[in-house]
């Protein structure tokens, strides 16, 4: 699976701390504070998602971008400690990519 991460460190010393952990695991700084690998496997993620959540504190912010994953693209954050996702699937054949909000009506 393809996987780049966004880091955000609180501090220098994190920040190079972050770096060779994620260089540990085989990724590549495109650009900085963005790291990608397209041969991450599942299991390997999972063990550096709880190297990272180690590495880091309530100062340091992190994004985990996955594809495929079961055919749609994770997000994984860590914000203050805590870990969200959030898994953007396609759209049901038929159905519009985007639905725009009802257009208030004006009274006259």
């Amino acid at each position: 699976m393809f996987v780049s991460i966004a880091v955000d460190p609180g501090s220098e010393g994190r920040a190079k701390e972050l770096a060779d952990l994620l260089s540990q695991y085989g990724f590549e700084k495109i650009q900085r504070g963005l790291w990608e690998s397209a041969i991450v496997s599942p299991e390997t993620l999972d063990r550096l998602k709880r190297d990272l959540d180690r590495a880091t504190d309530a100062f340091d912010r992190l994004r985990i971008f996955q594809f495929p994953l079961n055919g749609t693209l994770a997000l994984t954050t860590l914000r203050d400690k805590k870990w969200r996702r959030i898994v953007a699937k396609a759209p049901a054949a038929g159905l519009p990519a985007a639905v725009k909000p009802a257009q208030k009506t004006r009274k006259r």
